[in-house]
């Protein structure tokens, strides 16, 4: 399977819906990419949320929002880096796709010239869909 037609969907998808960030791709894109190496998932829920609701097999946690915080973690960025090369495909994957898009928006702006949402999320987008997932 070649990741190359995900990503060129991805991209159209940002330009119908001028996304600021490389593309949006569909949980099952994301798993295919996943799989296929392609890319990497970052979740961007909170702690809490990541422990207690289920995660994506292979995924890192770098929390949007810390739980009972109201604004983005200032150090997000500093710990997006210190993990992930800014030419790294990054699928940014939160609850319900929202935290996600500013997440990728802000890596975009950052020099994350690869950084895609995963519509929907992990509990509106991904479970949902019946892909494989560790409660």
């Amino acid at each position: 399977m070649s990741a190359q037609p995900i990503f060129e969907r991805a991209a159209a998808r940002a330009e119908a819906g001028g996304l600021p960030y490389a593309g949006a791709v569909t949980p099952e894109e994301a798993h295919r990419l996943q799989q296929a190496g392609a890319a990497t998932i970052v979740d961007v829920r909170t702690r809490g949320e990541f422990e207690q609701v289920g995660l994506v097999a292979g995924t890192v946690l770098i929390e949007w929002r810390r739980d009972g915080e109201h604004q983005p973690d200032p150090r997000f960025l500093e710990r997006l880096r210190a993990r992930h090369a800014a030419g790294t495909a990054l699928l940014f994957i939160c609850r319900s796709g929202v935290r996600s898009h500013y997440a990728a928006e802000l890596a975009a702006a950052a020099g994350y010239d690869r950084a895609y949402n995963v519509l929907g999320g992990f509990e509106q987008g991904w479970r949902p869909a019946g892909l494989p997932w560790i409660p």
